[in-house]
């Protein structure tokens, strides 16, 4: 809800505006999309492990998790529509867990997100490799997304894409894929009873060396725009002869424009093998409203406290949207998915939940 503006507020209007303009720029490469109203309309909600057809869950490390997509807020664009989308989605036949978060930007990034979501799954599940080689499935099965995605006339893909951060467990291994600045983070058991967090994926940005190479060599620039306010923003990406399309990551699904000069979409793989040396507890995805003004130790602080992932959901993303509003006045769109792994919580009531 926006504030009202009194006489007395009437001297500041210039700084306020000074303001929004500054936090547009953080939300949205192109500040003035039209977006629409809409969200994304996944539950919070805790789910068991996934089950053999006898009903047996037994071995497998993750044992509930949890997600949910929050719509964020800006004054200057009320009918702001939420851009991620989330998916949690289980494969009987290979006993797999898909976690999957995705944060879309530009005038159709609502639109990429969900086109992408609508697939992922499904053409995962069903790739020949997908049951013995998970990398070579998820590499298939996004560069085939994404040529569907830039074919279809109605979504606009030149200046508008998605980040991907996926997570498939299977038995006690964990295969990310990573295309962007959304993150997946683990925490695990430290020897003073505590937690420690870890992240299992890079965020893609532009100014990353082995990145930065990449789009130089394409042509591309990387470098940060200075505003009136000698306030530098992200590191983008821009074309070699133009300053569009300023994209803040160096990895993204879609964006014609930005993947001409340097851009790729090619996702960055990390095995992971729980409880290899220390107790694995909680697996932490999300898009970056979550990671923007929170480290990875500061979430997995905050999630250890709870006793089922969608308390640890509605935590996080609480926080963060506090955070958010402290930090810029507007709320990014914000989604979290959580898993408790092992016997982390299995025998606390939920009774001590919140």
């Amino acid at each position: 809800m926006q504030a009202k503006t009194s006489p007395k507020q009437s001297a500041a209007a210039k700084d306020d505006a000074k303001t929004l303009k500054q936090t547009r720029r953080r939300l949205s490469v192109m500040s003035d999309n039209k977006l629409i109203e809409g969200m994304d309309g996944v539950n919070l909600e805790t789910e068991a492990a996934p089950e053999t057809s006898d009903g047996n869950n037994a071995g497998f490390i993750i044992n509930s998790y949890g997600g949910y997509s929050k719509k964020g807020y800006a004054p200057y664009n009320p009918k702001k529509k939420n851009q991620d989308a989330l998916v949690m989605a289980e494969d009987p036949k290979t006993r797999s867990l898909l976690l999957a978060v995705l944060d879309g930007h530009g005038e159709d990034g609502d639109k990429v997100a969900q086109f992408i979501k609508g697939k992922l799954a499904n053409n995962l599940f069903k790739h020949r490799d997908f049951a013995t080689d998970i990398k070579a499935a998820f590499i298939d099965v996004i560069a085939k997304i994404e040529s569907e995605l830039l074919r279809d006339m109605s979504i606009e893909t030149d200046f508008s894409g998605s980040t991907f951060t996926a997570a498939v467990i299977r038995g006690n291994m964990c295969t990310t894929a990573n295309v962007g600045d959304s993150r997946s983070t683990i925490g695990y058991r430290n020897a003073a009873g505590g937690i420690t967090a870890m992240p299992l994926t890079i965020d893609h940005k532009p100014d990353l060396p082995l990145e930065k190479a990449r789009i130089e060599a394409k042509g591309g620039r990387v470098f940060a725009v200075e505003y009136d306010d000698g306030v530098d923003g992200p590191p983008r990406v821009w074309l070699g002869h133009m300053d569009v399309p300023g994209l803040a990551m160096s990895r993204s699904l879609g964006d014609a424009v930005a993947h001409s000069a340097g851009v790729s979409s090619e996702p960055e793989f990390n095995e992971y093998e729980f409880n290899a040396g220390h107790e694995d507890l909680i697996l932490v995805m999300a898009s970056d409203g979550l990671w923007e003004f929170m480290s990875d130790q500061e979430v997995m602080d905050i999630a250890v406290l709870t006793t089922e992932p969608r308390y640890a959901v509605d935590k996080l993303i609480s926080e963060a949207n506090e955070r958010w509003m402290r930090e810029e006045q507007v709320i990014d769109d914000t989604t979290v998915a959580v898993a408790f792994l092992g016997d982390f919580m299995v025998n606390q009531s939920t009774s001590d939940a919140k």
